[in-house]
């Protein structure tokens, strides 16, 4: 599919900020090295962003409040909804946090959960469609739950666990690479395409549906050489998975103030993430693109 900014940006920034929501709400974190008045408006920060900018992807971006009304039966209403919820909840504990001191726990608990929800709605956006194989898997929501909570992990100080999560993150971002290229082969071909018949082997198309570009091709069909897909994942995994991975590792053996690495993995964390995304969307092919291309 063809990717769109729009939506990489969403994605991400919500992803990491309702991650790094996640980790805040628990309370699991030194509030010395990170003050709450700090961290928590950077949070809210860059989970704002990101559901704004998914506005843009709309058509019409004035109908942007329609995407609320339709929450029983669309994941985009439910994770529309669950954001505004989740929002509005860890706001109730930040507050109580960073003005009165209070650390309710079952509250935070809650708000921490609502996290999750959020980033489980907007994978299940992109899993329910069996119109593309490669994002239909159950491995899809385990990997956008990671994408969002292994990078806001580090506010834990503690750089061991982060080495894990990071190292699971990049296995995990294997494992769905290597499901996903087996998956469009084995489900879809020209014949379930064109749903003409499931046994005839020599169906083929005559000529091709149009004779000029359209909008599906457009927006559904996205060719990559295959040299590039394997160059980008590489370079995805080092910025995503290892490099922090390593960073982290660093701040257990050496004197290093982990404060000052924060930043420097958030943003090669986030790098990595954005260009993995990039390929999501890219790498993502739609069977409509086996009726007109074939």
């Amino acid at each position: 599919m063809k990717p769109a900014t729009s939506l990489i940006i969403f994605t991400v920034l919500s992803g990491f900020g309702f991650g790094l929501l996640f980790w805040l709400n628990l309370n699991l974190y030194s509030s010395t090295n990170f003050p709450d008045v700090i961290i928590f408006p950077t949070a809210f920060l860059i989970s704002i962003v990101g559901l704004i900018s998914s506005s843009f992807h709309l058509g019409n971006p004035q109908r942007a409040l329609l995407a609320f009304t339709q929450w029983r039966s669309s994941w985009l209403s439910t994770e529309a909804v669950l954001a505004v919820l989740t929002l509005f909840t860890s706001f109730i504990y930040a507050v109580l946090s960073i003005v009165f001191k209070l650390y309710i726990f079952w509250l935070g608990l809650i708000a921490s959960g609502m996290c999750l929800l959020t980033i489980f709605s907007t994978a299940m956006i992109y899993t329910q469609m069996k119109t593309v194989p490669r994002w239909n898997m159950k491995v899809t929501p385990v990997l956008f739950l990671l994408y969002g909570t292994v990078g806001g992990s580090i506010i834990l100080n503690n750089g061991l666990l982060s080495f894990f999560l990071f190292l699971i993150l990049g296995s995990v971002q294997i494992w769905t690479w290597k499901m996903g290229d087996q998956q469009f082969k084995r489900s879809s071909n020209i014949r379930t395409a064109t749903g003409l018949s499931t046994k005839d082997k020599y169906i083929r198309m005559l000529e091709p549906p149009h004779t000029g570009s359209n909008y599906l091709l457009k927006e559904m069909v996205n060719i990559v050489a295959q040299k590039h897909i394997y160059k980008l994942r590489w370079i995805s995994l080092c910025l995503l998975s290892l490099l922090p991975a390593i960073l982290c590792l660093l701040t257990t053996t050496a004197n290093i103030n982990y404060f000052t690495f924060l930043a420097v993995i958030c943003v090669i964390n986030l790098i990595g993430t954005l260009i993995s995304r990039w390929l999501f969307f890219s790498e993502a092919e739609h069977v409509v693109g086996l009726y007109y291309d074939r």
